[in-house]
């Protein structure tokens, strides 16, 4: 591990881990369709060109201490409360971290498992972080086109081997692919789909990352790809940033607190793009936005639809917005008690739940528990669907022999 130059941000005092919850009594089978990585040092080694592979990715250690990624001479590092799974409270901060300072299962897929098993999360599909960013960006914006092609290639390759090809019947493959060019972007697409791959991630509003809007024809090789290959386009909310905020405001506690209208925004977006009526085999799925904007968006939708003329613009004669937005979106929950009850509106089978391991929203170890809370005095069935059976079936993935409840 070699130096990089100076942060300037001091390292805080941290505590040690707390020791193994207890496992947690698994009344639910859970496919969560929201956890994250924390890639470890290891993951571009003997993955790029040999031209390129001193180029790649690297941890580095800065001058106060801290672990963070460097590319193309510029540091990356976990911020926004992105792994505190096992930390005590007062170590739940902003900050760049050291890999010895954060849960083992944050970036060891055996140690994952574990953590599942404790949680009693039976699959798990998992974005990517701190060093491709939500949506898997930042090889796109590398000043060498040939050297984020290979990185994005190798990180796939990554995840395909190490994280999914350990536990293939407990990891739902997710993939990054390259945005600056569609059309390699859709070849990464189709390569992925070709050996197993469910599912890649894109930002949600990729024009405020300096990309075309999600309305512009850029997209159309990535869209037909995913179509064609059935991959599923994951969009994680602020996989873009936080919402556009005005001076003085608390950035953490408000941007935190306005997920559910960036995702209400972002879905609007993507069914407005026109993509999902063009496309009808076309699958997205909306992460990390909760449920309890949905009703209210179909219900806008139908009232533009029948009485103000709004909606004329709509390029489905045979399918209105609120039907392809059924039809075409999953809509994922964490807890979302006071909200579930609007589920026969949204359809109980396009609902989905998460976990959210290891960030600040998360609920491990207590999954379980406030999946419980939240959905466990609806029917049975229900209860089957939105915790198992519509992720398993949106992401054509094996369901275990000895389901529960």
């Amino acid at each position: 591990m070699v130096r990089a130059v100076k942060l300037g941000i001091k390292r805080p005092v941290v505590h040690e881990l707390l020791p193994d919850p207890e496992p947690r009594e698994a009344r639910y089978t859970i496919l969560s369709v929201d956890d994250h990585i924390l890639e470890p040092p290891n993951t571009f080694e003997g993955r790029l060109p040999r031209a390129l592979q001193d180029r790649a990715p690297k941890v580095v250690e800065t001058e106060e201490g801290h672990e963070v990624w460097e590319f193309e001479g510029k540091p990356y590092f976990q911020v926004g409360f992105m792994c505190v799974a096992g930390r005590p409270r007062e170590d739940h901060r902003i900050e760049p971290a050291r890999f010895e300072e954060v849960r083992p299962g944050c970036y060891k897929i055996d140690d994952r498992i574990k953590d599942m098993d404790l949680g009693g999360v039976w699959a798990s599909v998992c974005f990517p972080s701190g060093v491709t960013g939500f949506g898997g960006t930042l090889f796109s914006e590398a000043e060498d086109r040939e050297l984020g092609i290979a990185c994005m290639r190798a990180w796939n390759d990554w995840l395909f081997e190490e994280w999914y090809g350990a536990y293939p019947d407990r990891i739902v493959p997710l993939g990054v692919t390259y945005l600056a060019d569609a059309e390699v972007g859709a070849e990464e697409i189709r390569r992925n789909a070709a050996r197993g791959f469910r599912a890649v991630t894109l930002p949600e509003q990729p024009h405020r990352l300096g990309y075309p809007p999600i309305f512009d024809s850029h997209w159309e090789p990535i869209i037909r790809a995913c179509a064609e290959t059935g991959t599923v386009v994951n969009l994680h909310i602020g996989s873009s940033g936080f919402a556009e905020m005005p001076a003085g405001a608390p950035l953490l506690e408000l941007g935190a607190t306005l997920f559910g209208p960036m995702a209400v925004s972002s879905c609007a977006e993507w069914l407005w793009s026109g993509w999902p009526a063009r496309y009808p085999e076309l699958k997205i799925a909306m992460s990390e936005g909760g449920i309890g904007w949905v009703a209210m968006l179909i219900d806008r939708l139908d009232n533009i639809m029948a009485r103000s003329g709004y909606g004329r613009g709509w390029p489905d004669p045979h399918n209105s917005p609120s039907e392809v937005l059924r039809r075409a979106f999953t809509f994922c929950l964490i807890d979302d008690a006071s909200t579930i009850s609007t589920r026969d509106v949204i359809g109980v089978e396009n609902i989905v739940c998460e976990s959210d391991y290891p960030h600040g929203d998360g609920t491990w170890p207590d999954t379980q528990e406030v999946l419980r809370n939240a959905i466990g005095k609806l029917p049975v069935e229900e209860i089957r669907m939105i915790t198992h059976e519509n992720a398993a079936k949106l992401y054509d993935f094996p369901l275990p022999d000895d389901r529960r409840p």
